[in-house]
């Protein structure tokens, strides 16, 4: 079995692909991830890349999404911790990289600078290794 984290653009990309998880993999990810999906499908919709409709019935698939979603006294030290390293100025993206540190075998991120700062952190992988 294996755990992916993965970031709110993932989620969304899953979402928008329809395909199922692959057999025996399970997702985790921080807390915050259903703020950040609800803003990215909102800033869609007002920028006129994505119907409304669809918006919202994506922000609803995001609620139903089998993942497991941590904001633990652990992990939020951890992304602390991690933010100070890389020298980010805020600690949202740390929370993902946290998360995939403590609880994840593989972080799954359409973000490039949460990619980045997994370089040397923790195991990256593509998006395509969910479904197999």
């Amino acid at each position: 079995m294996t755990r992916f984290a993965i970031d709110a653009p993932t989620a969304l990309r899953l979402l928008a692909d329809g395909r199922p998880l692959g057999a025996g993999h399970s997702l985790v990810a921080p807390s915050v991830l259903r703020s950040h999906a609800l803003s990215y499908l909102y800033r869609a919709v007002r920028e006129g890349t994505l119907d409304e409709k669809l918006g919202r019935a994506r922000l609803e698939g995001v609620a139903e999404l089998k993942i497991r979603l941590l904001g633990d006294r652990v992990s939020r030290a951890t992304a602390w911790k991690l933010a100070a390293q890389l020298g980010w100025e805020d600690t949202p993206l740390a929370e993902y990289l946290a998360v995939a540190v403590l609880q994840a075998d593989a972080l799954v991120a359409e973000d490039a600078r949460l990619l980045a700062g997994a370089q040397g952190v923790v195991a990256v992988a593509e998006f395509e290794e969910l479904m197999k």
